[in-house]
């Protein structure tokens, strides 16, 4: 019998240990007391502002214009928005502007070229946010597919401050993620970012450069 052998064979002969007991997530996540959405909110752009993104305060009238204006400031040529969405519709009923919208409405492979060379930023909305991390919950579908948040240099993302959750456990318990959930979900804290040996941090390097974050508040909230 080879050393291997020997090794394995004992292995197979010990006996199983009982399975260690799971951890109950729920009762410990319970015993930490939630707070106001007030405070949520502050927290969350706290700690998203500290990772580089921008957030700005606007509501459901507002924020059409607020991202043309910001735009404009950015010297954006073309916004890509998700085909037949609600926000699509809002941009297109503004008056014209220097910026072109651009719908995504097509196999990313019958555009691909344009798509990498000629976009310059894309507006996506968000499920929900966390507070304890500053972070942004999407979930992509086929109207706003997953190369939206990731290949133009900037991303513009629209919340709704009502869905600030205190954790990433009450984002998944309020919002019933175990009935169901798309083929990504993403967790984003900031803008696409990486380090070289020496620790310097680069922004942009796969992914947006700049994050701005729309925090909506709707009428009467």
């Amino acid at each position: 019998m080879s050393a291997r052998e020997h090794i394995l064979a004992r292995l197979r002969q010990a006996p199983a240990g009982a399975p260690a007991p799971l951890p109950d997530v729920t009762a410990w996540f319970a015993a930490t007391p939630d707070d106001d959405l007030a405070a949520r909110t502050a927290r969350f752009r706290s700690h998203i502002e500290a990772a580089h993104a921008e957030v700005h305060e606007t509501d459901d009238a507002g924020w059409p214009a607020l991202v043309l204006e910001l735009a404009a400031q950015k010297r954006l040529r073309t916004l890509l928005v998700g085909h037949g969405t609600p926000q699509a519709t809002a941009l297109q009923a503004r008056p014209q502007h220097a910026i072109e919208l651009v719908s995504y409405e097509r196999p990313a492979a019958e555009w691909r070229d344009a798509l990498f060379e000629g976009i310059d930023a894309a507006l996506t909305t968000a499920k929900s946010a966390v507070a304890d991390t500053g972070s942004l919950i999407l979930w992509p579908d086929a109207r706003e597919p997953r190369l939206m948040s990731l290949v133009p240099p900037v991303h513009f993302v629209l919340l709704d401050a009502a869905a600030i959750h205190a954790n990433l456990h009450a984002a998944m318990t309020a919002e019933r993620w175990v009935d169901g959930m798309p083929t990504n979900a993403l967790v984003i804290s900031g803008p696409s970012k990486t380090a070289d040996i020496q620790q310097t941090l680069a922004y942009g390097a796969h992914g947006p450069r700049e994050l701005i974050v729309l925090l909506r508040r709707r009428a009467g909230a």
